[in-house]
């Protein structure tokens, strides 16, 4: 571990000379990669020598416990430098995890309503609007690229990019199906209803990242539709792209020309291609998105949000605190069921690891 937290260390180090040297600065992809690589590692360096030098402290302070004068200082000093290096270690065993590589990638994410008719399709409305205000929150940026509506306001699927510094490390945890509980707009009986809408996230990738060649591409045209009269174009500005050997099928219709449509659906087309390659690696049966989402039926959710009860529960924590309110969440205070979660799976990890050591 310290091999490696030293060898960090130099690299890092490394990045800032080769920063200094001005011929970096004519290269924009060099320079991208490497403030990149410098901004991944910073993290580790700080925490490193924060380390060391809680170590240095320790053995000063040990030192000067011998000193009638200086002892109850030196005691003082040594605590609080034991206890910094005992929650810097654990620390450092956290951030040596082995990351992943789309954490610090935008995100594409496809919102559908699922089962429940109408009220599927409010319930899915809430998420777009759940999602916005997160990335508000967070000063991230949301790009439409497909959407379509109901009469009610309701959404029938929604596609957009979320761009922003560690989008994807926050919203992976957010595939699978969402489920709610609660008396719908169009229930006059006020009988509580259960409904679904199903959320997938995909790492946004560049065209150059996979292997895309134009005549596997079928490009359809058509012009942009919505509800009452939004979202209409009257040119055939949309565009429908089908991977013709996968079968994927990507559409945009937010943009005012077909040019800007086609280069968000060859982006999109991109992020599944690399999504199915990275399936096909590991050698799974289906997609990531299929995995992630299921078939929307209620008994797959990650998520439960239950209006009567003014709670958001994630299944899929473990601990003591897996309920949230409602208010909160829906209103796109996400960070405290993503942190529970991101806490959650690398305690499994280091577990995981642990166990790989002994």
């Amino acid at each position: 571990m310290w091999e490696k937290l030293q060898e960090i260390a130099r690299r890092y180090d490394e990045i800032g000379e080769l920063l200094e040297i001005p011929e970096i600065y004519a290269d924009p992809g060099q320079l991208r990669k490497l403030t990149l690589e410098q901004k991944e590692l910073e993290g580790v360096v700080t925490a490193y020598r924060a380390y060391r030098k809680a170590e240095g402290v320790i053995a000063e302070s040990e030192e000067l416990l011998s000193d009638p004068e200086l002892a109850d200082m030196a005691r003082e000093e040594l605590k609080a430098a034991k206890e910094d290096r005992e929650r810097l270690y654990d620390e450092l065993r956290v951030l040596l995890l082995p990351r992943d590589p789309n954490d610090s990638k935008n995100v594409i994410m496809e919102l559908r309503g699922g089962v429940g008719g109408e009220e599927s399709a409010l319930f899915a409305y809430d998420l777009y609007r759940m999602y916005s205000m997160y990335a508000e929150k967070r000063g991230w940026k949301i790009e439409l690229m497909n959407y379509n509506d109901t009469e009610l306001g309701g959404v029938k699927e929604a596609d957009f990019v979320v761009s922003g510094d560690g989008a994807y490390s926050r919203l992976k945890y957010e595939s699978g199906v969402h489920r709610v509980q609660r008396v719908p707009e169009t229930e006059s009986g006020g009988r509580v209803h259960t409904s679904t809408a199903t959320v997938a996230v995909l790492p946004e990738m560049e065209t150059v990242d996979v292997d895309l060649r134009e005549e596997d591409i079928e490009m359809q045209v058509y012009r942009s539709s919505g509800a009452g009269g939004q979202h209409v174009n009257k040119t055939s500005s949309a565009v429908r792209l089908i991977h013709k050997p996968s079968g994927i099928v990507v559409s945009c219709q937010e943009e005012r020309s077909q040019v800007q449509n086609r280069a968000k659906c060859m982006q999109m087309l991109a992020s599944k291609l690399y999504e199915l390659e990275q399936q096909r690696v590991e050698g799974a049966i289906t997609s990531e998105r299929r995995a992630q989402v299921g078939t929307g039926m209620r008994n797959e959710r990650i998520r439960t949000y239950n209006f009567p009860q003014n709670r958001v529960t994630d299944h899929r924590l473990t601990g003591d605190v897996k309920n949230f309110n409602i208010d909160a969440v829906i209103n796109g205070e996400l960070d405290p069921i993503i942190d529970a979660l991101t806490m959650q799976y690398q305690a499994e990890a280091l577990r995981q690891s642990g166990e790989g050591q002994t």
